[in-house]
């Protein structure tokens, strides 16, 4: 990397340590924005599966519109559009809160990826067999040690191959935080193309970027559903 970077003069870049701080922040937004709609989605993935109509209508309510909105838009609303609002400027958490655009950005990647885990989660629990769920209501367990012991851990193995491409979206998605000012991966190649006037180096240096992080994702996927999703491979294989 160091000697492409020489190569089309940005040799700075790489001695002010340019070269890893986007893919730091990239990486932070990444890990804050999945833990918070990982502890999000598990509570209302439960409730979109639960037979309760009113609860079950009210959660496919917020993940509808989530995902049927852009999460540009939905970046927008929370780091301009709320903080434009009297009442969020009067109070001194909040203003400091919605002035900050990592937090803006975190939040509007948690509640995007909350919607989107929410149903992946959902529909998960939908497909664990009544079997199992007959033979751990035979051993005693119901309510909340049912879904910790037995529903949750099942669905949540199954559901790894379409979280995996949750992860991998959200990875790209990170990209848009630059909207709000954040020094992520894109903002630097920003700032890279705005002092060499290098555009195809300064960006396809960040795409190459994000290719190689996607596939460590993948990899570190791929060994996790062959030890947890072991037991639904037909056996020989």
């Amino acid at each position: 990397m160091k000697e492409i970077l020489q190569e089309y003069g940005m040799a700075y870049l790489w001695n002010d340590g340019y070269q890893f701080s986007g893919l730091l922040v990239t990486l932070w937004l990444l890990v804050l924005s999945l833990a918070m709609g990982f502890v999000l989605s598990l509570p209302l993935a439960v409730a979109r599966a639960s037979g309760v109509r009113w609860l079950s209508r009210t959660v496919w309510c917020f993940t509808y519109v989530v995902r049927g909105t852009p999460l540009y838009i939905q970046l927008l609303i929370i780091y301009t559009g709320i903080y434009s609002l009297d009442f969020v400027r009067s109070l001194p958490l909040l203003n400091s809160f919605f002035r900050n655009g990592f937090y803006c950005a975190v939040l509007a990647l948690g509640l995007n990826t909350t919607a989107f885990t929410t149903e992946v989660f959902a529909g998960a629990i939908k497909g664990i067999a009544y079997g199992e769920v007959e033979a751990a209501l035979a051993y005693g367990l119901s309510g909340f040690t049912l879904y910790r012991k037995v529903i949750l851990p099942a669905a949540l193995r199954r559901a790894l191959p379409l979280y995996s491409n949750e992860v991998i979206l959200m990875l790209h998605a990170t990209s848009i935080a630059f909207t709000a000012t954040v020094a992520d991966l894109l903002k630097v190649a920003g700032d890279v193309n705005a002092a060499t006037y290098q555009s195809f180096q300064a960006y396809g240096i960040a795409a190459v970027i994000y290719l190689v992080t996607t596939c460590v994702f993948i990899a570190l996927f791929r060994q996790g559903e062959k030890r947890w999703l072991a037991f639904t491979r037909p056996r020989g294989r």
